[in-house]
């Protein structure tokens, strides 16, 4: 098997971990994962676990009849991330929110809400614009990775310091990821219209920079 950092998931070559920055935020975030998204090195989920360290993780399985049993936050609404939910109500202070983000592929967080959602408000956010997640096809047609879910989120809360932060995380997962399956060229396109040009400009050159054979 092919030798990975325990942290990122990258092969050390294309590994991000000196470019992690923590983020720190007032609302619960639950990641519920399904079981074979752990096995998914490019999925989002382990990176907002890694970079919002207060997240907590239930795993789902595939038999699952029921939410995770730790779930319930009785001191906060729980707002469960899904297109299919209605607006997230206004003015509500984001540290008597707890956001469960379902994280798996499409099926699978379909499959999920319908065992969790009536277990919290279906909250579906205003996703404008086209995903950053160029990793997965599911992500074409208005279909947007779990981070990126978050990111809107923070942004409908009015965090907006916190969203720039993992934004700039995610942009650089995804361009690492793109670099290590050796689509250099999409690479390039990706890092075009990135922030992380300037915000990680040393990182970027340290990706770049080549290996003596």
């Amino acid at each position: 098997l092919e030798q990975r950092c325990p942290r990122c998931r990258l092969p050390p070559r294309w590994c991000v971990c000196a470019a992690a920055r923590e983020v720190r935020i007032p609302l619960r975030i639950d990641l519920v994962m399904h079981e074979r998204e752990r096995h998914r090195p490019s999925g989002t989920g382990g990176l907002i676990a890694r970079v919002l360290p207060e997240t907590r993780l239930h795993r789902w399985h595939n038999d699952s009849d029921a939410p995770p049993a730790d779930l319930h936050a009785p001191d906060r609404e729980a707002w469960i991330l899904h297109p299919h939910g209605g607006p997230p109500p206004p003015g509500v202070d984001p540290a008597r929110v707890q956001a469960v983000l379902l994280d798996g592929a499409w099926s699978e967080s379909a499959a999920m809400a319908r065992v969790i959602g009536p277990h919290g408000r279906l909250v579906a956010l205003p996703m404008a614009g086209e995903s950053r997640y160029w990793l997965r096809a599911q992500q074409e047609g208005g279909r947007f990775s779990t981070a990126e879910a978050l990111v809107f989120l923070l942004g409908a809360l009015g965090l907006d310091e916190a969203r720039e932060q993992l934004r700039l995380q995610l942009e650089l997962h995804v361009y690492a990821h793109l670099r290590a399956r050796g689509r250099a060229e999409a690479a390039e396109q990706f890092l075009a219209a990135s922030p992380i040009r300037v915000a990680f400009a040393e990182e970027i050159a340290r990706l770049n920079t080549r290996r003596p054979r």
